[in-house]
This record gives C-alpha cells, sequence and structure tokens, in this order.
C-alpha cells in the first residue's frame, strides 16, 4: 500500500510538491482553506470583471516549460501564453514614459538613445547576467540548502566570483550605465525579492536576463490559468485536493507527524509538507518541543515588502496604458527607506497598476477595463479603511495626472487588499506579500530549513525557504521537498 502524504495548502509550491509525491508513487491529500487553489495567486470575479489577486508577471517560462515536461506535459496543454510587447512601461514624470521594447535590437537602440555608446556595455552586462542565469537556474536553486557543503562542487565553487554574490547588484549596474532611468530598469526586476539594489546580490541581475531576453508573457485568462493547470495536472496523477479544510494542528507521536488536525476530519500521514506560511505552520501547528525556531528567530528574519492592492474595475477604456505600468514619477530612495530602513508609511510612494483587459479582453465586460494599483509597503503596517483610501486617493491623482485617463467618475468595482487580509486569507508572517527578502545573509542554506530538525517526516516548502519568493521559485521549492522526502522516505 502506497504511504500517504499530507501537503498543506495548495498554492504554487504546495500544488508542485503534491504533483511530484503523487508522480513518485505517494497516495497524496493536499489541504485548502479556500474555495479554490492558487493561495496569493487566487482568483476574484465580481461583476464580470476577473482580477488576478496575486502574481501577474509571467516570467521565465523556462521554469514553466521544465515543470509540466516533467509529467510529459507542456504549458500549452492548460493555457495559452502570448508574448507583451511592450514588455511594460515607466512613467518617469509628466510626458516622460518609456515603454520597454520586446525585441532586443530595439532594446539595445534605446540604451543607445539614452546614453551613446551603452550598448557595448549592455551586451557584456547581459552575457554575464545569462552565465548567471544558467548557473543559477541549474546549479543553485535545485539545491535544498540543507548546508553550505553543496556548494564545495567544483563547478558552483569555481562560479563563486563570476556570480558577484558579495557584490551589490546596485553597485555592479552601475559600473555599467550611468543613465538615472537605465539604472532604474535594471534595478527594478530585484524590488520583487524583498531588498534594496544595495543589499540584493549582483547575483541576481540574472533577473534582467529574463526580463529583457526571455520576455514578459501572459496567460490568457488570467496568472490564475496556471493554477486551473496545475491543479488540473495534479488530480490526473491522483491528489486528493480538499477545499474549505482549515488545518488547526500537527500531531506529533514519538518524533513523527502522524495526523493532519482539520475543523471537521483527520488525515493520517506518513510524511507531512507544510505548504502553507513556514512560521504559521511552525509556530500555530506543532506544540512547541516540535519547533525548530522560536520568536527572537523569526523577529530577526528580513521580510520582503507587504502591499496594498486595489482591484478596480471601470467603465471605459484606457488611453495612454499598457499590460504593465511602473509610475516611478516619484523618488525611489524616500519610499525605500519607509520599507526597508525606517518601516512607516510612505510620503509619496511609487506604484505599479496591471491592466490585463489591454491584452485579454474576456477579463472584463465589453467596452470596460480591468486595473489593478499595487503599492509595496513594509511588512507589519497595519491599515485601517482610512489609510486605504488616502492612499487610493493619492495614486488616482497621480495615475490621471500622468496618463491623461479620468478613472475616478468610471469606477464600478473596487475591492482593496492589505495587510490584515494576507495575514487572514494566508495567516502570512507580518502580512507579508512575497516571502522572505533575498539578502545576503537569507540566501540558499541561510534561509529556514526544507526539513525539520525536531519532528522527522515534516517538510516545508514555499517562499519562506529555499528557493526564496516568487512563482518560478515557488514550482522549484516543491519539486526539491520531494526528491528531499524520496531520499529517506520511500512510497510504498
Amino acid at each position: 500500500m502506497a504511504k500517504k502524504a499530507v501537503v498543506i495548502g495548495a498554492g504554487f509550491s504546495g500544488l508542485s510538491a503534491a504533483s511530484f509525491l503523487a508522480k513518485d508513487g505517494f497516495d497524496v491529500t493536499l489541504l485548502e482553506k479556500h474555495d479554490m487553489p492558487g493561495g496569493r495567486a487566487r482568483k476574484l470575479e465580481v461583476d464580470g470583471f476577473t482580477f488576478d489577486m496575486g502574481p501577474s508577471w509571467y516570467w521565465m517560462p523556462d521554469i514553466f516549460e521544465r515543470y509540466f515536461a516533467q509529467f510529459g506535459k507542456k504549458p500549452s496543454d492548460y493555457y495559452t501564453l502570448k508574448r507583451l510587447d511592450p514588455s511594460y512601461a515607466i512613467y518617469f514624470g509628466d510626458n516622460d514614459v518609456m515603454k520597454v521594447p520586446a525585441d532586443e535590437k530595439a532594446f539595445y537602440d534605446m540604451f543607445e538613445q539614452l546614453e551613446p555608446g551603452s550598448s557595448a556595455n549592455l551586451k557584456k552586462f547581459l552575457e554575464e547576467s545569462a552565465y548567471k542565469y544558467e548557473v543559477g537556474i541549474k546549479d543553485f536553486v535545485f539545491r535544498p540548502g540543507n548546508s553550505i557543503t553543496e556548494f564545495f562542487e567544483l563547478r558552483v565553487f569555481a562560479s563563486v566570483f563570476r556570480l558577484h554574490m558579495l557584490k551589490s547588484i546596485s553597485s555592479y549596474i552601475r559600473k555599467y550605465f550611468k543613465h538615472p532611468q537605465l539604472v532604474q530598469l535594471l534595478e527594478f526586476p530585484v524590488l520583487f525579492l524583498g531588498a534594496t539594489p544595495e543589499k540584493t546580490p549582483a547575483l541576481y541581475s540574472l533577473m534582467n536576463y529574463a526580463d529583457i531576453s526571455l520576455g514578459t508573457w501572459y496567460p490568457m485568462g488570467g496568472m490564475h490559468e496556471i493554477v486551473k493547470g496545475m491543479a488540473s495536472l495534479a488530480e490526473e496523477l491522483g491528489v486528493n485536493i480538499k477545499y474549505n479544510t482549515t488545518v488547526e494542528k500537527i500531531d506529533i507521536v514519538k518524533g513523527n507527524a502522524k495526523k493532519v488536525i482539520c475543523q471537521d476530519a483527520v488525515y493520517e500521514a506518513d510524511v507531512v509538507v507544510g505548504g502553507a506560511d513556514y512560521n504559521h505552520v511552525e509556530q500555530k501547528l506543532l506544540d512547541k518541543p516540535y519547533r525548530m525556531y522560536d520568536e527572537s528567530y523569526w523577529k530577526k528574519r528580513v521580510m520582503a515588502p507587504s502591499s496594498i492592492l486595489y482591484y478596480i474595475g471601470l467603465n471605459k477604456r484606457l488611453d495612454n496604458m499598457w499590460h504593465h505600468t511602473l509610475f516611478f514619477d516619484a523618488p525611489f530612495g524616500p519610499h525605500a527607506d519607509k520599507i526597508y530602513e525606517n518601516p512607516d508609511w510612505p510620503d509619496n510612494p511609487l506604484f505599479y497598476s496591471s491592466c490585463a483587459s489591454i491584452t485579454d479582453p474576456s477579463v472584463a465586460p465589453d467596452g470596460m477595463e480591468n486595473l489593478v494599483f499595487l503599492i509595496p509597503v513594509a511588512p507589519g503596517l497595519k491599515d485601517d479603511q482610512a489609510i486605504r483610501d488616502r492612499y487610493f486617493d493619492m495614486i488616482v491623482d497621480r495615475f490621471e495626472r500622468l496618463t491623461g485617463n479620468d478613472i475616478r467618475s468610471h469606477i464600478v468595482v473596487r475591492k482593496d487588499y492589505g495587510y490584515t487580509n494576507f495575514v487572514d486569507d494566508y495567516n502570512s508572517f507580518r502580512g507579508n506579500a512575497y516571502g522572505l527578502a533575498n539578502t545576503i545573509l537569507q540566501t540558499a542554506f541561510l534561509k529556514p530549513k526544507m526539513r525539520s530538525k525536531k519532528v522527522d517526516n515534516l517538510y516545508f516548502t514555499g517562499q519562506l525557504t529555499t528557493p526564496g519568493p516568487g512563482v518560478p521559485p515557488s514550482l522549484i521549492s516543491g519539486e526539491v521537498v520531494s526528491k528531499e522526502i524520496l531520499k529517506r522516505i520511500k512510497p510504498n
């Protein structure tokens, strides 16, 4: 009889782990507190509008292709991709907008126009970024992070200096480029990683390769189509997904997780995988003697930002807008200081908008527009409706001025999402949206461990462990944890 694996949380990493374990021969039950899969990548449907609640950028298409290929599938078996051109736009001020082209020659031409002679440096920069992507994705992120010895292999060890692990991406970019808009363009992708460019290793210029060379894509229907595809695949593999099921406790017997106790059912287990918030699983679902980390450990973790999001339905179409738009018309330094150094509400925040209906009319009623605003804020800042309203008014004023679109009088749907929602919906530690910041001291083997040292058959996956935050890393995290389990627990 196949051994029983119970996975907690049907986000990207939980779905990935469950699918790999089922493929390997385990009898897998996947427990999800919500009525749909996806975790932070759930969808919100209101009055004919369909919003992606969380991730909206589809980068690293090769990772998705690799994931589905391991089950004999392709992304196109589940959803249709479209490459965006421009990849995104950046407003730097009034009548100052950069449309980032998908075509690589046009991208080089844009650099040359803004900073004559920079195209030669861009070529070298991208060659180094491609190398980091190759080594980072092939060698680094598929390692479980159990020990520093994982990185003593000759190829990896020899690569350390070429990967610029000890140099900041801020100084690395400025070695090649001087124009402030080009610097901001190249620093932007690492903001997803949860730290300032000054504190993020230059290794992560691999994100620039993903952005510029691999492109920005969109799954028609929304990012939730990926989730639907993964859930469908999991069920094809025999995973039993239980929705509307909240886990209350993991029962430990003689150092092993034996039962996962929910509000209305108990699931026996030979192995348990925590795909929900790591801090919540360990600090709330386990009795104190079985926790690896104490409260002081978690208090010292540097978290990626939280966010305030606004899901907006408009009864008109927009002009001068693109699928992804960054609003960098305010200085980044003061906003970054309020996120990372002196946590507080920013005076004049940078923000981002997604308008998926520009690419995909199916996500909004005819003649209408689907618009999402996101403001990154420090984790742990408790908000209320007055704060949400104040920031909404602030960014709408700027949006209308910069784009020339009147939207305030055309809003027919508005839903807000912030700190309290992240905590209530995902048990998110300090209300974070993106997991642990990828600082040098929280990279690879310095992250919370995938395998519990206190409970022999308890494992963790997701954005608070290896390899880190983001959708592609979450897919990888589920695969890596399944391999770690197979090293010690056979399915039959």
